[in-house]
């Protein structure tokens, strides 16, 4: 029955754009979110839950699963966004591959779009099981509507079963997560739990309470254009400026030479002519001390560059994005010990590792509700070559059932 109801919200909910906009001043950044979080307000309230309400403040969708116990239980919440990451996400074609062969997958005969367990080996991981993948021309948006199917589905498992036992269960669908501003409104107070959980990792297993400290810097470049013919001490060339602060930058921590717990700097965009230009980039380090090193270091480097022409040819505003989650979590850690014996009850291997990267948990957790990130399934996010197993969605809505019916026991 969950393979089912799970394949089938999942499909459903992965078919609506809901791709968000950095770009956008808007909350939530684009308007075709609201058709996923309508959407979630209706089913949320046919399956049974209570509170159900659509925030017009913040575009967080949020309902309660009320308590059947007389015990003093602690209050429980499960969070999942419903923005898709900056990729083609109009038309949303999920195929589903039934048991499988380990194989190439044929995601586009027609484009020859193929995923090939050479390339990707971590399916060699799935075999024998139900995959959906993309048509090769989109991404899937396991990242994270299978985080939303799998709450939903566990909700209505619990509510279908009233026998098992449990505390009051809070959940809250938000946009705008992969843009880095979801979070920045949610109503922590109000939401009412004593810790929560981002359901947005990858695969099975995957229990994280540790991310990266994070901060964006946009820097605007004015030149001084000249005809080049008489420019000799006159022209002062906004791309070779660009060029200078970018030869600054350490060749050895930029994201594709960086891994574990290394930090680094990682150009986003650029753009200019000899009159101006931008540069955006961000800036990442797990250490709370390196990364106000690498903060100041970017400031350094452009403070050296303006020193060099008569004016300050770059202006730069740089600010933090997130925090590490471990500085709050590790002084309540109940949510992560009950994920970990969860997981173990479950026979499946807790994979505790740092996040190269943030989940709305990051900032709640900084709002006072300790909230670390589990497994939602999906592999190989953000582009055509996303999937996920419906095995792994069961396995993330026996852990979230699980993780609910301990809270209960461990307050006997």
């Amino acid at each position: 029955m969950l393979n089912k109801e799970l394949e089938e919200r999942f499909i459903r909910y992965a078919k609506i754009n809901t791709r968000s906009d950095e770009n956008s001043p808007t909350i939530p950044s684009t308007e075709n979110q609201f058709d996923l979080l309508n959407l979630l307000v209706e089913e949320l309230t046919e399956i049974g839950m209570e509170d159900v309400k659509l925030d017009p403040d913040n575009a967080f969708v949020t309902a309660t699963l009320p308590a059947n116990t007389t015990k003093d239980v602690p209050n429980i919440g499960f969070i999942a966004h419903v923005d898709t990451a900056d990729f083609e996400s109009e038309n949303v074609q999920p195929q589903v591959i039934d048991s499988y062969d380990g194989n190439t997958i044929v995601l586009n005969k027609s484009l020859g779009i193929e995923m090939d367990p050479e390339t990707f080996p971590n399916l060699k991981n799935y075999l024998g099981q139900r995959l959906i993948t993309t048509d090769g021309t989109t991404l899937l948006g396991a990242d994270d509507k299978s985080g939303i199917a799998e709450i939903v589905v566990a909700m209505q498992y619990l509510i279908e079963h009233p026998e098992i036992e449990h505390g009051r269960v809070r959940v809250a669908f938000g946009p705008d997560e992969e843009i880095g501003r979801g979070a920045d409104h949610f109503k922590a107070e109000e939401f009412d739990v004593d810790f929560a959980y981002t359901l947005d990792g990858g695969p099975v297993g995957e229990l994280e309470y540790e991310s990266f400290n994070a901060a964006a810097a946009k820097l605007v470049v004015t030149g001084k254009n000249v005809h080049p013919g008489t420019a000799k001490n006159k022209m002062i060339n906004a791309t070779d400026v660009i060029r200078r602060f970018m030869n600054l930058l350490p060749e050895a921590e930029k994201p594709e030479t960086t891994e574990n717990r290394e930090g680094f700097y990682h150009i986003t965009s650029m753009s200019g002519t000899e009159e101006s230009g931008e540069v955006s980039l961000i800036i990442r380090d797990f250490d709370s001390d390196k990364f106000q090193e690498r903060k100041q270091f970017i400031q350094d480097c452009i403070d050296k560059i303006n020193e060099q022409y008569p004016y300050d040819v770059i202006q730069a505003v740089i600010y933090d994005q997130y925090y590490n989650m471990k500085q709050v979590i590790e002084k309540d850690m109940r949510a992560v010990n009950l994920a970990k014996k969860a997981m173990e009850d479950l026979n499946i291997e807790p994979l505790i590792y740092p996040i190269r990267g943030g989940t709305d948990g990051s900032k709640i957790s900084f709002m006072g509700i300790p909230t670390p990130n589990i497994f939602a399934g999906g592999e190989n996010m953000h582009g055509r070559y996303e999937f996920v197993a419906v095995e792994s969605m069961v396995k993330a809505v026996e852990t979230i059932i699980n993780i609910i019916t301990l809270n209960t026991k461990a307050s006997e």
